[in-house]
């Protein structure tokens, strides 16, 4: 299959500037721009970062450009109000957390990665007024969709800073034209109005055509939202925010209108093994085989496979497949970071554990919780208000991980 034709059945290709798809079957040099405002990428970023792998696998040279320059402006891409304005220090800190990140996940995917302030940061001001300011239509600039909402009766309005933003962006492009051949830029929707400015600036001060592509921004085909929000926040890449179980857990919770979609975003499977998967998934829909599928492999691509076999483990004690007793002092230890713990002497009540393990606030709700049925006890449903706890035990109040407790005996 050719390299446009599995784009588009994963429906990778949103906007372009070139008409026939075909043109990316012959492998050239693109880049793409990594914002550096904060230090972790999250699933969002994942998405395009994946997208760059897949071509960088079909023969095309990478530039990764990580934003030292324009994280310091600030993209008002996808933004109601202004975004804060970033310290130098914290900037470079974020560049170093986030190309280890991209390191790992394009292990084996030859890349160059640059940082845009060794160009922009002793760029004179009226030098770019009359190199780039000059070519750019204010008309065509205030049509760009987030300007026009930010000046909008409703909207938050737009500093000098951020609507120059893209002009920055169009600099980049050519830049990196000049200096390292690059004829493609490659990006998500939100930042297709950034993205089509480096293009025209290319041909009217270089008489060369280059061109751009967006894919599709990733939602959520239930809600609409954009992909990639818990109810805690955002998934982040970097196990310190999100943590490999978590991160799992996540891909195994997506519903089933959505699975598909990101078996062809966020895998590398082929087009036909999704097809099978999800006519599987269609006919048996309980077994959540796609889910389970899509969580491996995403997580495997992001914390590596050992750091996926605890994350299933733990996922498989905290929803019961396996019985907490069973596992050793390794998986333990991750429930524990997953869920409050506490160590009981044996025979204590399940009553007054239920309150020292904050599954309950008194006596009284903890009584009422199991009178009603919604404690169990290592996947037993319990009724009895006098059971004491005689081993090492998985409370769970309803069904949500985070209203469990791992009790240990003393």
């Amino acid at each position: 299959m050719k390299f446009s034709e599995d784009l588009a059945k994963r429906e990778l290709i949103k906007d372009k500037t070139f008409e026939d798809a075909s043109w990316l079957d012959k492998p050239r040099k693109f880049y793409l721009g990594i914002d550096a405002s904060t230090d972790s990428l999250t699933i969002g970023n994942l998405a395009v970062i994946l997208l760059a792998k897949r071509f960088i696998d079909a023969g095309w040279k990478a530039v990764l450009l990580a934003g030292g320059a324009t994280s310091l402006v600030g993209d008002p891409g996808g933004k109601d109000e202004e975004r804060l304005l970033a310290d130098k220090a914290v900037v470079a800190a974020n560049i170093k957390e986030v190309k280890a990140q991209i390191e790992k996940l394009l292990t084996g995917a030859p890349h160059e990665l640059v940082n845009n302030l060794d160009w922009l940061d002793s760029l004179r001001y009226l030098d770019f007024l009359r190199d780039v300011g000059k070519h750019y239509p204010m008309s065509e600039l205030l049509q760009r969709d987030f300007v026009a909402t930010r000046l909008s009766d409703h909207g938050a309005g737009i500093s000098y800073a951020e609507f120059s933003y893209s002009l920055l962006q169009g600099y980049d492009f050519w830049h990196l034209y000049k200096a390292m051949g690059v004829e493609l830029q490659i990006g998500a929707s939100d930042q297709w109005g950034n993205m089509i400015s480096g293009v025209p600036l290319v041909r009217k001060k270089e008489g060369k055509e280059v061109h751009a592509m967006c894919m599709p921004l990733v939602v959520n085909q239930l809600t609409g939202k954009k992909f990639g929000k818990s109810e805690e926040g955002a998934v982040w890449l970097d196990p310190a925010r999100t943590s490999p179980t978590q991160f799992y857990q996540f891909w195994i919770n997506v519903d089933d209108a959505s699975v598909g979609d990101y078996l062809k975003i966020y895998t590398f499977l082929s087009i036909e093994e999704i097809q099978k998967t999800m006519e599987y998934h269609v006919s048996s829909p309980e077994e959540r085989k796609a889910q389970m599928l899509l969580a491996r492999e995403v997580t495997e691509l992001v914390h590596g496979k050992e750091e996926t076999h605890t994350a299933k483990v733990v996922t498989d004690v905290l929803t019961g497949k396996t019985p907490i007793t069973s596992v050793g002092e390794g998986v333990l230890a991750q429930v524990r970071k997953e869920i409050p713990a506490d160590k009981i002497k044996k025979n204590a009540p399940l009553i007054d554990v239920l309150v020292s393990s904050g599954l309950a606030s008194s006596k009284t709700e903890a009584r009422r919780l199991v009178a009603e049925g919604a404690i169990q006890v290592n996947g037993q449903r319990v009724t009895d208000e006098n059971q004491v706890l005689t081993e090492t035990s998985l409370l769970k109040r309803g069904k949500a991980f985070k209203d469990s407790a791992l009790i240990e005996l003393k």
